[in-house]
């Protein structure tokens, strides 16, 4: 473990320096994963392990939309491509990476599948941490381990491919065997994790939701809308309200935080823009910290994935969902942004 200062806060971290893919190669040598799963995390993660030299099969619901996606992904039925169930018994690490609603439901038949020194692998900590909802209740004689990597599947396949990678968290709820700590890194790196980083189950999951919810996704979803309808509604046109809401955002200034961090992107803005943001930043930020106590607290409480399973467990939950981001796509906003992007000059047609 490397030690490094975190704005004045010292915390451990495994680079891949310390612990390389070769290492990581000679740890899961003996190792069969299998990734329950084939939706949002468990392509990427599959594909960057395969690609790692890693022995991986994958389980899904034969004739789901996520099979035929497997199947064009190179698996083969009998040979790298079974059911869950099939998946789950073949394997000694065992990635459930299902729906957290899936979870909850095939849990029944995938605890019968753990045999002993098996490491059943999470990415979430949202069925361990709320197992009174869920009945994920592992077996004693199983390494029970989490990592999180910090973005989406298709982020962590896209960073791999382009030599980079994401950050990951880990943790490890239970070590049967004494090697669950050196198994979970080495899969982390197999990954293509950038770094890994120490927590919890419970820590993971509530930073993850609250995150989710707040900044990554739904506040930044809301304080766009609330933006754009601004700016429309004194006069301004719906491109000029995309681009100075979310295009500018996302092709200039966010690049600009992501290479030195919020006070360089400040110092490459004008003066004018700068002396605006400073004068402003401190009134959104008091302004929305009673909605992140809420949440948090959301979070904590378990109603949160109360909803979401709830929610989730719905039959018809894949069509509302699809109703509800329809919504959103065909507003004013997206569909201006549409036209935004098109316009962008890699997307010109020669």
């Amino acid at each position: 473990m490397t030690r490094i200062n975190f704005g004045g806060v010292e915390e451990e971290v495994v680079t891949r320096e310390e612990f390389p893919l070769a290492k990581a190669r000679d740890v899961l040598k003996d190792e069969v994963v299998a990734v329950l799963g084939y939706g949002v995390q468990g392509p990427a993660q599959a594909l960057n392990m395969r690609d790692n030299g890693i022995t991986v099969i994958v389980g899904q619901k034969q004739g789901s939309a996520s099979w035929e996606k497997a199947l064009a992904d190179g698996w083969i039925p009998g040979e790298t491509l079974f059911s869950v169930e099939e998946a789950a018994e073949r394997g000694t690490v065992i990635q459930y990476l299902l729906s957290d609603a899936g979870q909850r439901s095939q849990w029944p038949k995938i605890v019968e599948c753990l045999n002993k020194g098996d490491l059943l692998y999470f990415s979430h900590g949202f069925s361990i941490t709320y197992k009174d909802q869920t009945g994920v209740v592992p077996p004693p004689h199983v390494d029970v381990a989490l990592v999180a990597p910090k973005g989406s599947g298709r982020s962590v396949r896209t960073n791999f491919l382009d030599g980079s990678g994401i950050n990951a968290s880990f943790a490890i709820h239970q070590d049967a065997t004494g090697r669950a700590k050196e198994r979970t890194i080495a899969l982390g790196i197999a990954i293509g994790a950038g770094y890994l980083f120490p927590t919890t189950f419970q820590n993971e999951v509530y930073s993850d939701l609250t995150g989710e919810r707040g900044v990554l996704m739904g506040a930044l979803a809301g304080v766009m809308e609330a933006q754009y309808d601004v700016l429309r509604k004194h006069g301004h046109s719906p491109s000029e309200a995309f681009n100075e809401t979310v295009e500018e955002l996302t092709q200039s200034l966010i690049r600009l935080v992501g290479q030195n961090g919020m006070d360089w992107m400040y110092a490459n803005c004008s003066t004018t823009a700068q002396r605006g943001a400073l004068d402003w930043k401190d009134k959104f930020r008091d302004a929305v910290a009673p909605v992140y106590a809420e949440l948090y607290q959301s979070v904590v409480s378990g109603e949160e994935t109360r909803i979401v399973l709830d929610k989730n467990s719905n039959p018809d939950y894949r069509a509302k969902l699809d109703e509800e981001l329809k919504v959103m796509r065909e507003s004013e906003m997206w569909r201006a942004g549409a036209a935004v992007r098109s316009l962008r000059p890699e997307n010109w047609k020669q």
